[in-house]
């Protein structure tokens, strides 16, 4: 979401960057409101086989070499210095050694689903004369390309040099914050257009990738409502020239699972509103505990248990949104702008390494909420027949289980005999025979 910039500048950026990211009258739905009911399934995914790509990660300095210890399906591009403004650094002038550093780390180490963020303007193309940190990653970034065949021109350079390579383009960052995109939704729905079009023609068989869209702030500064809605409505003039959606939910500082999953609601409620198409949905950035504005939002460390089984609800809580990807943010060493750590050896990483063990290649049949929304049970068909991961929305529950179920397995592989039909649990459990 924001680069791992030097400490000077973090209190500017949680002050600028968060202060737009985070507008915080949770009145999208606070948790009050959550209390009173679990998360609507919505089941776009039921019955599907779960892909390892449903796994998605950012990795920091990836473009230098660095690798993850955990696996992963999906690598997206994004705060890898591999910008538009990174590359084109004169006109016509172009530097691909990040670009092309990054893309053969990941596949040399396996991972073939890279997305790559088509975004930051060159200042010499900018409409803008924002500097960082107020517009990122680099000066005049956020600004709309005053000369658009120069934009057709890079985007046809990346998609002719990348083709069969890169496996998604996605044109722009939070394009609905100011610290990304100064532009109005029809000027980025024009962008979207004109990327889509060269990739077809170029590599028919990468996909364009909606902008991605922070749907934490509430009524009062609604940048989420007042953008993605005028925002889709150009993508249907121009005949949704899109093959998914994309959306960062994440809450504010203090938020849980469950208030994430509300804003997840509030972006599939505003498709259907616009009628949009049924394409898939990914999360393209997710975390939680970030900092900022104001007091009222502190940093929040989040650790232990807690980060594994926040991480875990993350991907279980979407599937019941219908979001068939989620990208973490970030593998790298601790950066106290995020509430969740992911490096190696990090409950965090742990449990998303878990997670894949448990339902990568598994038929994703229903999750179930109870009456009072308090527990989940989501069941899977494996190689081993039914299983069943279980769940609270909150606190520590004793769940009752089938009698097909023997063994209740937590996040950090230990396994135990269920006793009475009946599992106490905090986060996650795996059940099986």
């Amino acid at each position: 979401m924001r680069r791992n910039l030097p400490r000077t500048y973090r209190a500017l950026v949680s002050a600028l960057t968060l202060a737009l990211v985070a507008g915080l009258s949770l009145s999208l739905a606070g948790p009050a409101q959550a209390k009173k009911r679990g998360l609507t399934n919505f089941d776009s995914l039921k019955g599907q086989i779960i892909p390892s790509e449903m796994f998605g990660l950012h990795v920091k300095n990836e473009q230098y070499g660095v690798w993850p210890s955990i696996s992963f399906g999906s690598l997206r591009l994004w705060d890898n210095d591999v910008a538009w403004s990174n590359i084109e650094t004169a006109p016509g002038v172009y530097n691909w050694t990040n670009l092309d550093n990054a893309i053969n780390n990941a596949r040399a180490k396996g991972v073939t689903d890279i997305m790559y963020v088509i975004a930051g303007t060159p200042a010499f193309y900018s409409a803008s004369t924002c500097v960082v940190p107020a517009c990122l990653p680099t000066n005049g970034a956020a600004g709309m390309p005053t000369d658009l065949v120069a934009y057709d021109r890079f985007v046809s350079e990346v998609v002719n040099r990348y083709k069969g390579q890169i496996t998604s383009y996605q044109p722009w960052n939070e394009a609905n914050l100011l610290t990304f995109f100064e532009g109005t939704p029809a000027q980025l729905a024009l962008l979207t257009k004109r990327t889509y079009d060269i990739v077809k023609q170029v590599d028919p068989n990468a996909a364009v990738v909606a902008t991605s869209v922070g749907t934490r702030l509430g009524a009062k500064n609604n940048k989420f409502y007042k953008w993605y809605g005028p925002f889709l409505d150009s993508l249907a003039n121009y005949g949704w020239p899109i093959d998914a959606y994309a959306v960062h939910t994440y809450p504010h500082s203090l938020g849980t699972p469950v208030d994430r999953g509300i804003l997840g609601e509030k972006f599939n409620r505003l498709l259907k509103q616009k009628g949009a198409p049924i394409k898939p949905v990914w999360d393209t950035e997710n975390n939680f505990g970030l900092k900022g504005p104001g007091p009222q939002n502190p940093d929040v460390d989040i650790e232990g248990a807690k980060a594994a089984n926040w991480t875990a609800i993350a991907y279980l809580d979407a599937l019941r949104l219908g979001i068939s990807r989620v990208y973490m943010y970030t593998w790298e060493p601790p950066n106290d702008l995020w509430g969740i750590q992911y490096y190696d050896g990090s409950p965090g990483a742990t449990a998303m390494q878990t997670m894949q063990e448990w339902i990568v290649g598994t038929r994703y049949r229903n999750c179930k909420t109870n009456k009072k929304g308090t527990k989940v049970r989501c069941n899977f068909t494996g190689s081993e027949g039914l299983f069943q991961i279980v769940y609270p929305t909150k606190g520590r529950k004793t769940i009752k289980t089938s009698k097909r179920y023997s063994q209740a397995c937590d996040l950090f592989g230990t396994c135990s005999p269920i006793k009475n039909r009946k599992v106490r649990v905090a986060g996650p459990v795996l059940l099986k025979r």
